[in-house]
């Protein structure tokens, strides 16, 4: 039954390594370069602009990245790693 339990929780929450390659990147890209903006995303990474929205869009529902507004330009938001301190 303990077993169980740890199946459960493990896959409640998948991890980096089974998201597509472009939510790899991007992860990557933050890790290295810390916060950015989409568009800072797409120069950084090379990727075209719909596939870092589709990549921040599977990170957000992971809860896996963190985004607020950027003060300079309440247009846009500023993307980071999330972590798991409170």
């Amino acid at each position: 039954m303990a077993s169980h339990a740890t199946t459960s929780a493990s896959t409640a929450r998948p991890t980096v390594r089974e998201l597509p390659p472009s939510a790899k990147l991007v992860v990557k890209t933050l890790e290295y370069e810390g916060s950015l903006t989409q568009a800072e995303l797409v120069e950084s990474t090379r990727l075209p602009g719909r596939t870092v929205r589709y990549a921040l869009r599977k990170l957000e529902a992971e809860d896996l990245i963190t985004a607020r507004i950027s003060f300079a330009d309440a247009r846009q938001r500023i993307y980071s790693l999330a972590t798991d301190d409170p």
